[in-house]
């Protein structure tokens, strides 16, 4: 590829600045002087020239260079799309730069191997963890958030070292998982957490990451098989070099975090007015108002401050490169007693033998982490506390409470005269209590490690031998000690334990074969087999406790309510795989890959996944080989089937029991079993459940221009999934319960992907590049199964027992299903007024409809990084279009009437909106009034550096010695939603409903300082 010549005015502005200084590095009478030309001997202009890392000067239009240097300096010479020369500078210098074929070449891992980015024939995206433009990063999918086209990462809200919601080309499934698999140095993840560790992603230190490769497309992810379907995300850590001084580097920083937005809800003197002028002023309602003024949700946050820090040494010596870090996260939340502590540590050691022939890679991380968990309720109960009332009091009726108000009922069916009132479990608590009063920890600890030995045989080596042991093993505990007054109304407290212990053990072995012959023809073909072992177990104990009855005086107390429980689980996976590339005349390719499962999990354990693809690099073609504009221009085909078997249970083909407590009301006896006072429950069962497969189709065009300054991909997809596996109903008798989990039906997912980067500047201070990316997915379901067309799910807590969302053919899974509003004259919100859409003249289930979907059919991000000499500056912008969110937090205050409950004797507050529109019953929140678009533009994070070129006097890191930097996270967002954050995630279950608002842990606003450092 010819060095490309632009024109102006791309040219002028690329070279302003530089051309003057080169012009005046002319006139230095110590200068040296020469000319750079690539390898057809034409000049190359703009090219720049550095001296340790510090800029010098840059080629004029005609390629001559002048810079002030000692003779034997060492200078380096850089220019995008050409490889980078360092020689030491002499007079007269002539240096012939050549392409740099890495930008095309570049070898990206992916499933069981690495491939050359240019041979490429699935839907696969590699990119580095940008240093210089991010936020605050805890976990490692905050480094991928709106980075990466048909990659859609939602966090679980703003809680120390939550998880997120990852999706890559929408959802799959409607009850098994959707989640992406994780492959982190060869290992793959089951997903499966223990107490204090739900995010597999929280145990690998950010700063240890090196890259990460997602696997979009089946022809990409057959590999992996029946854990395929939902994509594929590897993650590869940072290793030694071979023979490198050793190098050392901190990276640390300090984040002050603040909340953001509140619900907007009456304050104590409006709230007075209300409750006096809507029930009376002598009313048993007035009667309870309070005189204080509390703002309850500004008693439960905080400005928290969190700093972390982190240690490498790296280096080789001789033949054995070697990396090791530490890491210490310290985070708190904005909401009182929340908080994430994380210590981290990573071994790497990669020595090689033989003349390269013989290479080993270690690898060793620890973690360990302290939660402790706040009560996440006392978000909801802030928002509805009586503001009229104080956090604490001395009125002698509280002495139980630790001083704190709370809504008090008789409690002499206790018989204890000490203790004659007790919290009222109906009423709302004092949320400032919630968090003080319950004490809820979480340990956990978890060891992974991986030795991967690659051979190349001597005397035949175009052939290689791979293998890899790994494991993870994880424990968790998790403690929780409620207050004597708490929700649970137990009169001392109640508190228990969980103790939960798992481990993940997988053996990959592989042959590789590589091929070149005529020249013009490559093929290599990979066979292996991989056995995988998950195994899970803990326990748990939880108990209130009463007075004794024995005697009055007897405040020891007896448990109550005693609940016991132990569970094992594990599972096997055996496989078979292959994969064959062929490529002839460097621009036409065939992949095709094919794996066989075996699975414990299914009664059919057998199941085989094949993909093919093809790829045509047309700008090898000899009618566009001389476009010089022209980097690259490929095509890209592919089609292929994965699995799906994540998040279903184990075993779940055969009639079990399971011991389920001590109570022995209801228990199956068993023969032979000295069973006495157990209950043993029935497991549900269906021995006819399959996998779910996913068949999809991909064609793709990767596309650079302008040697990279413009680059990009677009591709298409068709994605179907049939045997989904949902809860369905059974015919009564036929199974121990009613309900069991089912092949139901098939959805599809039908979206367009765009990606682009841009570096409009490259000169010698100037550096600007932008990355933009696009998608839309379509969701629908195609076919449902069983007895009903409708299956519900999305329960809400407004009501009792709402479910606003259903699965039906022809619409998005997780459809919100609700009536059609009807409005007066002025727009306000007529209560139980529908619309009787089947006109039978009556409102009924039969009038709900099928309305908005909570998935965003399109979400793009913008990424940006300006440098100017040792100054950088960045953003992040994110968007979602068109998805909506049903405003539970809002439907919950709808009833007007009930803000004072005459049942119960208690107060609660009321919002703005609520006011307004009057209802005076929860019977009608299943209403597309309450279903709001939720279509945002955040700012991620805003970020300006510094980097020091010569910080210390010795130096042998390849870089910036040093950098200072200031960033901002969560910076703004932009919306009509009238919730508290528009970004809501969920799962795809009635326990965790996806696109339901009912009072987020909020996204914190947060202020970052960082330093870096190395030596």
């Amino acid at each position: 590829m010819k060095q490309v010549k632009f024109k102006l005015p791309l040219r002028t502005l690329t070279l302003a600045g530089g051309l003057l200084l080169a012009a005046s590095s002319f006139a230095q009478s110590n200068a040296i002087k020469g000319q750079v030309k690539d390898a057809s001997g034409e000049p190359v202009m703009g090219a720049t020239i550095t001296a340790n890392g510090k800029p010098l000067g840059i080629t004029d239009i005609d390629g001559n260079f002048s810079v002030n240097a000692a003779p034997g300096t060492e200078l380096t010479f850089t220019y995008l799309g050409m490889t980078a020369q360092t020689v030491k500078a002499t007079t007269n210098m002539a240096i012939v730069m050549s392409d740099d074929t890495n930008a095309l070449n570049e070898v990206v891992v992916i499933g069981y191997g690495q491939a050359k980015k240019n041979d490429l024939t699935g839907s696969v995206t590699a990119i580095k963890p940008d240093e210089k433009n991010h936020g605050l990063i805890t976990n490692a999918q905050d480094m991928m958030q709106g980075k990466i086209a048909g990659v859609n990462v939602v966090s679980n809200g703003g809680s120390p070292g939550s998880g997120a919601r990852i999706r890559i080309r929408g959802g799959s499934s409607l009850n098994a998982s959707n989640d992406p698999l994780i492959v982190i140095d060869g290992l793959a993840m089951d997903n499966q957490g223990v107490k204090g560790l739900s995010n597999p992603l929280s145990m690998v230190n950010p700063n240890d990451i090196e890259s990460f490769t997602v696997l979009k497309d089946a022809s990409a992810t057959a590999i992996y098989g029946s854990r395929g379907s939902n994509g594929v995300i590897i993650i590869t850590t940072k290793k030694g070099r071979k023979n490198m001084a050793p190098q050392v580097s901190y990276n640390g920083s300090v984040s002050i975090s603040t909340k953001t937005k509140t619900l907007d809800v009456l304050d104590g003197n409006q709230y007075r007015e209300f409750i006096k002028s809507y029930y009376g002023e002598e009313s048993d309602a007035a009667a309870l108002l309070g005189t204080a003024n509390t703002d309850w949700q500004d008693n439960i946050y905080r400005t928290a401050v969190s700093h972390e820090h982190n240690l490498t040494i790296s280096g080789g010596i001789a033949n054995m490169p070697y990396r090791v870090s530490v890491g210490y996260t310290g985070q708190s939340g904005i909401l009182k007693t929340s908080g994430f502590r994380r210590t981290t540590a990573s071994m790497t050691l990669n020595p090689s033998f033989f003349d390269d022939h013989l290479k080993f890679n270690v690898n060793g991380k620890f973690m360990y982490a302290k939660n402790q968990y706040a009560n996440t309720d006392a978000i909801s109960n802030a928002a509805r506390m009586d503001p009229t009332q104080p956090v604490y009091s001395w009125n002698s009726q509280f002495k139980n409470t630790n001083r704190y108000f709370d809504w008090m009922i008789a409690g002499t069916t206790l018989n204890d005269p000490d203790y004659p009132l007790m919290h009222n479990k109906n009423a709302t608590s004092n949320p400032v209590a919630m968090l003080n009063e319950k004490d809820d920890r979480a340990n956990s600890r978890d060891y992974m490690g991986n030795v991967e030995v690659d051979y190349q045989v001597h005397g035949f080596e175009d052939l290689r031998l791979h293998m890899n042991f790994s494991g993870d093993w994880a424990n968790g505990n998790q403690y929780t000690t409620y207050a004597p007054w708490g929700p649970t109304n137990f009169y001392y407290g109640n508190d228990g334990f969980t103790k939960e212990s798992k481990y993940n053990l997988t053996y990959t072995a592989y042959a590789q074969y590589y091929k070149d012959f005529a020249k013009t023809q490559h093929f290599d073909i990979m066979g292996g087999y991989e056995w995988s072992h998950n195994k899970y177990w803990g326990n748990s104990h939880y108990a209130g406790i009463y007075p004794s009855t024995n005697t009055e005086t007897d405040k020891v107390g007896t448990l109550y309510n005693e609940s016991i429980s132990e569970w094992k689980q594990e599972s096997y996976l055996v496989s078979f795989y292959g994969r064959a590339n062929y490529i002839a005349f460097d621009r036409y390719m065939l992949t095709a890959t094919v794996r066989r499962d075996g699975s414990s999990r299914f009664k059919e354990h057998w199941a085989t996944f094949p993909s093919v693809a093809l790829g045509w690099k047309i700008n090898e073609e000899a009618f566009l080989k001389n476009v010089k504009a022209l980097s690259e221009l490929k095509l890209r085909l592919g089609w292929g089937k994965t699995g799906q078997q994540d998040g279903i249970g184990n075993y779940n083909y055969f009639a079990s029991y399971n011991v389920n407590s001590t109570n022995t009301n209801g228990r199956y006896p068993i023969n032979g079993v000295n069973d006495s006072g157990l209950l043993y429950r029935p497991d549900a069962y269906n021995e006819n459940l399959s996998w779910e497969t996913t068949e999809t189709w991909n064609a793709g065009i990767d596309f650079s221009f302008l040697n990279n300054r413009i680059t990009g991909s677009v591709d298409y997809y068709y994605r179907k999934t049939t045997d989904l596996i949902n809860t369905a109903t059974v015919a009564a008798g036929s199974n121990f319960r009613n309900q069991v989990s089912s092949n139901i039906g098939s959805l599809k997912n039908t979206g367009v992907e765009m990606s682009l980067t841009v570096r409009p500047i490259q000169s010698k201070n100037w550096n600007w590049e932008v990355t933009a990316n696009a998608t839309y997915n379509k969701n629908e379901i195609t076919e449902l199964t069983g007895k009903s067309a409708i299956v519900m799910t999305g329960g809400i807590s407004s009501g009792t027992g709402n479910l606003c969302q259903a699965h039906s053919v022809g619409h998005p899974a997780n459809s919100f299903y609700v009536f059609q509003q009807v409005y007066d004259a002025a727009g306000k919100p007529l209560e139980g007024v529908f619309v009787d859409r089947n006109a039978d003249g009556k409102i009924t289930n039969d009038d709900r409809y099928f309305y908005k979907s909570p998935a965003a059919p399109w979400i793009a991000g913008l990424s940006s990084r300006l440098q100017y000499k040792n100054w950088d500056f960045g953003f992040s912008l994110r968007a979602s279009f068109d998805n909506y969110v049903f405003n539970d937090t809002q439907a919950g205050y709808v009833n007007v009437e009930k803000r004072y409950d005459s049942s119960f004797d208690y107060l609660q507050n009321v919002t703005p909106s609520a006011l307004a529109n009057g209802w005076v019953t929860y019977d009608k929140v299943l209403s597309d009034h309450f279903v709001q678009n939720a279509s945002f533009l955040k700012c991620d994070n805003i970020t300006l550096g510094y980097s020091f070129d010569n910080l210390f006097k010795s130096k042998v890191y390849d870089g910036p010695s040093g950098r200072i930097f200031l960033a901002a996270t969560n910076v703004f967002t932009i919306t009509k939603y009238d919730g508290i954050d528009p970004e809501i995630s969920g799962g795809a279950d009635r326990n965790n409903p996806d696109g339901i608002d009912n009072y987020i842990y909020p996204r914190p606003f947060t202020i970052q300082l960082g330093l870096s450092l190395n030596f």
